[in-house]
Parts: structure tokens; C-alpha cells; sequence
């Protein structure tokens, strides 16, 4: 009987060890998962921080960006009113001026044109092609091509090549964008290259050719300055 229960007691504790090595070996199992979770927790964690740090650093270099571009569209804008109402003035009177409007149209910013007009201390403000007729918007047209290339960071070299400029403003006026553009090429130190029908223009010219058509054939008569 008491080899029996003896027995017994051994089987019991044979079977409490392999239970025990079974669960300490499940534990170290567990424990191994709950580290490497715990482990990829922390990294997930440190990724995360990284992540909203370098979203936070995007976000300023965005505003940055934006009020950098935001200063540069201002101060492109100013020099373009400027060059265009002084040539604008210099050409036609004082009481004329050139306006840009910049505004946000879904996201974008969208520039419209404007001239202003001050008859008797009152202002009339009016888009280009119903200002004054067409010449006014041929000497808006040339004065913008002339500001976006001085003002442009590409420092685009070469002559300013024009095609029939001025080409719709009278006679009264002419004489001035003749002068204007002799300064303008002083000022910038860029050769003027004009196709023009305009004897004024071309008498007033350092250099012309004009070019005739006898029998299909073109004729190229030079001056002889």
C-alpha cells in the first residue's frame, strides 16, 4: 500500500515538472513576444515622433515658402506697376497709371490689369482694353515684356526682339515710344530688334533696312549710316 501511494506521489510530481518546464516554457515564449512587441512599440513610437517632427518641420518650410514666394510676387508686382506706369506716363501724360491685382482663385494666385485714370481728382479704374483704345494696350504689352525681363532671375542676355510694336498708337504719340525705347536700351544695355511698319519708328533708329518685293523677289535696302 505504501509502495503504492508512494508511486503515486512520484507520478505526481513527474507530472507537476513536466507541467511546470511546459508553462515556464510557454512564459519565456510569451515573454519573448511581449518584448519584441514591446521592442517594435518603441520603434514604432520613435518613427512616429520622427514622422510629426518632419511633418512640424514641413509645415514651416511650407509657410516659409509661401510668404518667401509671397514677397517675391510683391516685389515683382511693384517693379512691373512701376516700369509700365512710368512708361505709360512718359509716352501719353502723368495722369495715367498701371495696377496689378493679385488674388487667391481656388488656391492659385490670378493677376488681372488695370489702368487708372485721374480726370479732375477723379479716379477711373479700367481694364487695359477699355482704356483709351489700342494703344495704350500695345504700350502696356511692350512695357510688361520689358519688366518680365529685367525682372526675371534668369538672367535672360540678348536683344529685345519686337514684332509691329506700338503698331496701334497714333502719330501724337509715337515720337515718345520712339525716345522710350532708345532709353530703354541704354538703360538695360540691350539692342532693340523691331519689324515695323512705322516710318517714325524706323527713321528714328540707329540702324534700318527696309525690305521690298519686286517680281516674288525681296529686296533688302540698308541705310547708309
Amino acid at each position: 500500500m505504501e509502495s503504492s501511494n508512494l508511486s503515486k506521489y512520484r507520478n505526481d510530481v513527474e507530472n507537476f515538472k513536466l507541467r511546470y518546464e511546459r508553462a515556464k516554457i510557454y512564459y519565456y515564449n510569451q515573454k519573448g513576444k511581449m518584448d519584441q512587441l514591446i521592442e517594435q512599440k518603441t520603434s514604432l513610437e520613435t518613427q512616429l515622433k520622427k514622422a510629426l517632427d518632419n511633418i512640424d518641420i514641413l509645415e514651416k518650410v511650407r509657410l516659409l515658402l509661401q510668404k518667401v514666394s509671397e514677397f517675391a510676387r510683391e516685389q515683382s508686382r511693384v517693379q512691373i506697376e512701376s516700369l509700365v506706369t512710368h512708361c505709360l506716363q512718359y509716352i501719353f501724360d502723368s495722369n495715367i497709371e498701371f495696377k496689378i491685382e493679385i488674388n487667391e482663385v481656388r488656391g492659385r494666385p490670378e493677376a488681372e490689369f488695370y489702368v487708372v485714370s485721374n480726370f479732375g481728382g477723379t479716379q477711373i479704374k479700367t481694364k487695359p482694353q477699355d482704356a483709351r483704345g489700342g494703344g495704350v494696350i500695345d504700350i502696356i504689352s511692350l512695357a510688361i515684356r520689358i519688366a518680365m525681363l529685367e525682372c526675371s532671375n534668369l538672367e535672360i542676355k540678348g536683344p529685345i526682339i519686337l514684332d509691329e510694336p506700338a503698331k496701334h498708337v497714333s502719330d501724337d504719340y509715337i515720337t515718345q515710344v520712339a525716345e522710350f525705347l532708345r532709353q530703354t536700351t541704354q538703360m538695360f544695355q540691350r539692342q532693340v530688334i523691331m519689324v515695323t511698319h512705322n516710318r517714325h519708328l524706323s527713321e528714328m533708329s540707329d540702324r534700318w533696312y527696309r525690305v521690298e518685293m519686286a517680281d516674288g523677289v525681296s529686296i533688302v535696302i540698308g541705310d547708309e549710316s
